[in-house]
C-alpha cells in the first residue's frame, strides 16, 4: 500500500477534465488499497508516490518532489497542451518528462508525439466512465447535438453553433453547449451566438451527472478542439453509446480509431455542417458511426482502467 498524492493545477473539486480525472484516479487507487490525497501542487505533503497532471503546469511540483525524494516514483499525466504544444518549446515541460518514472497518456496516439526514448516509459490509461442510472430517452421531435467543453479558444467552442447555422430550414438540429467560460470574451461570444442562432443554447457548467444525462439524451456529440490529450467527453460519449463527430486530431484518433468516419478538418465549419446533416438524415451513415463507437466502448469500461492501474502499480514495485 502506498501513500499517493495526485496534483492537478485546477482545483481538485472543480468541473475541469483534469479535476474529474484526478478524482476518478483517486477512487481507482483507493480500490486497490492505496491511501490517496488530492491537491493543486506538491508542497511537502507526506507521500511515497507523486502523480502530476500536466507536465508544464505541474513542473514546479515535479521538481520539488524529485529534489525532496529522488528515489520515489513520479507519474506525469500528459494533457493535450503538453503533447501537442508545450513539450515542443517549453523546457519546464520537457524536464518534467525526463524526471518522470512513468508517463501516463490518455489515448493510443499519444506516444507518437514523444521522443523515442520516452515511449518505453509511457503507459496508456483510457479514462473510464460509469453512467448514472435512469438515463433519459432521446427526443423524437428534434436531433440533439451536444457539445461538452469549457469555452476556451483551443476548444474552438462555437464551431458547432456556426455549423448549425448552415443547415437547411428543414433540419431538426438543436445544439446544447455545456461548459463554463474560462477566457475573456467567451461568455459574451456565447450569449451573442444564442441571440443570433435559434438552434444554439449555452447552458454553462453543469454537475457531472447532469452533464452525462444531457449527453445520453443527445443523438450526436461534437468535439471541435484544435488539440486534446484524450477528451473526457469522447470517453463519456463512447460509454453512453452516443456517436461523435470530431476534428481530425491525434487526441481523438487515439480514442476513436484512424478509420473512424466522423472526422472533419480543424476549423472547417462547412464540413462539420455536412457531417451533422448526414448524421441527421442518413440512417446508414449514423449506424456506421454508432458501430465504430460500439467497437471502441470497451476501452472506457471501469474494469479496463482498473486493470491498467493494477499493472502500472505492480511495475512500480519491481
Amino acid at each position: 500500500m502506498r501513500d499517493v498524492l495526485i496534483a492537478t493545477p485546477a482545483a481538485p473539486d472543480g468541473l475541469t477534465g483534469n479535476a474529474i480525472t484526478a478524482r476518478r484516479w483517486a477512487a481507482m487507487l483507493g480500490r486497490l488499497g492505496h491511501r490517496v490525497s488530492l491537491a493543486e501542487s506538491y508542497d511537502g505533503q507526506p507521500c511515497d508516490l507523486f502523480i502530476a497532471l500536466h507536465a508544464r503546469r505541474s513542473a514546479p511540483s515535479v521538481v520539488r518532489f524529485h529534489e525532496a525524494h529522488p528515489a520515489r516514483p513520479i507519474l506525469v499525466a500528459l494533457t493535450g497542451t503538453d503533447l501537442y504544444s508545450d513539450i515542443e518549446h517549453d523546457p519546464d515541460a520537457r524536464h518534467s518528462l525526463e524526471l518522470a518514472t512513468r508517463l501516463i497518456a490518455l489515448q493510443g496516439a499519444a506516444p507518437d508525439a514523444l521522443a523515442e526514448h520516452l515511449r518505453s516509459r509511457t503507459r496508456v490509461i483510457y479514462q473510464s466512465v460509469e453512467p448514472p442510472g435512469d438515463l433519459p430517452p432521446r427526443p423524437e421531435t428534434s436531433f440533439e447535438v451536444c457539445v461538452i467543453g469549457h469555452l476556451r479558444r483551443v476548444k474552438d467552442p462555437l464551431r458547432t453553433a456556426r455549423a448549425a447555422r448552415l443547415l437547411p430550414s428543414t433540419s431538426r438540429v438543436r445544439v446544447s453547449h455545456l461548459g463554463d467560460a474560462l477566457e475573456e470574451g467567451m461568455a459574451e461570444a456565447a450569449r451573442a451566438e444564442e441571440k443570433q442562432n435559434p438552434r444554439y443554447v449555452w447552458r454553462g457548467a453543469l454537475p457531472h451527472d447532469e452533464t452525462l444525462r444531457t449527453l445520453a439524451a443527445s443523438h450526436l456529440h461534437a468535439i471541435t478542439s484544435r488539440m486534446e490529450g484524450g477528451a473526457n467527453a469522447v470517453c463519456e460519449a463512447l460509454a453512453l453509446g452516443v456517436p461523435t463527430v470530431s476534428t481530425h486530431i491525434p487526441g481523438s484518433i487515439g480514442l476513436l480509431g484512424e478509420d473512424y468516419p466522423g472526422y472533419f478538418p480543424v476549423g472547417d465549419t462547412e464540413d462539420l455542417a455536412r457531417l451533422i446533416r448526414r448524421a441527421e438524415t442518413d440512417p446508414a451513415f449514423y449506424r456506421s458511426l454508432a458501430t465504430h463507437c460500439d467497437e471502441r466502448a470497451q476501452l472506457v469500461q471501469p474494469e479496463h482502467e482498473l486493470a491498467a492501474w493494477t499493472q502500472l502499480m505492480a511495475e512500480l514495485e519491481d
